[in-house]
């Protein structure tokens, strides 16, 4: 408050001018913030957007990846090799992680097996033996026929096997989904297989007349 010559107080107004120049200037500020913060927050959940939708994105286009393993000459029949394959889901800078191994069975012709190396217990990587041939686990003694079926120890199934088909000259595999038993899984060796008709049905009459418990028998 300022007080004139006579002592009376006197309440000094800013022009209209002045005023509506200092509210377009606050209003303009207020905006800019707002646009400001607005695209700070869109750069930051890019990437953000991209890890939880890009799996699900890129899930339909790599369900029914086909990549090719080489050519068929790179199988001989009745040998079964290890091969690497580039995972289609991985990118640039997964380097060497992105190459998974499976095993390439040429039964003959164009009849082709193509193994996961897991094994079907815990997941440890298989060794194929040729002398033997027999696809050995190093972690608990499972053991797997040429065939994929199971032949010992702790496994309760076979191999887990790829889709696979042969275009022109090429050996392929479906990549884009994993074996598992949701899709594919090798059917273990029947019990007649094993031990012979006879063993297995004295075998399975033992096993249906023992008891499972002790209130059981009688």
């Amino acid at each position: 408050m300022e007080k004139n010559p006579q002592g009376e107080e006197v309440v000094r107004t800013e022009p209209e001018s002045v005023r509506s120049a200092k509210h377009s200037r606050r209003t303009f500020l207020f905006k800019l913030s707002l646009w400001l913060n607005g695209a700070v927050g869109a750069v930051l959940a890019i990437p953000v957007l991209g890890y939880l939708l890009g799996p699900a994105m890129e899930s339909g286009s790599n369900d029914n990846s086909w990549v090719t393993l080489g050519p068929l000459t790179d199988f001989p029949e009745g040998e079964t090799r290890l091969v690497n394959y580039r995972n289609p889901v991985t990118t640039k800078w997964d380097g060497d992680t992105g190459n998974v191994p499976c095993w390439v069975r040429r039964v003959s012709g164009t009849t082709f097996q193509v193994f996961a190396i897991n094994c079907a217990h815990l997941g440890c990587p298989v060794r194929w033996f040729a002398q033997s041939k027999l696809f050995l686990c190093p972690c608990h003694g499972g053991a797997y026929y040429e065939d994929g079926t199971r032949a010992s120890g702790p496994p309760e199934r076979g191999l887990f096997e790829y889709e696979h088909k042969v275009v022109g000259d090429a050996l392929m595999i479906s990549a884009g989904r994993m074996p598992t038993l949701a899709n594919e899984a090798k059917i273990e060796m029947p019990l007649t297989q094993l031990v012979g008709g006879d063993s297995a049905a004295r075998l399975a009459k033992h096993e249906q007349s023992k008891p499972r418990c002790g209130s059981c028998q009688g």
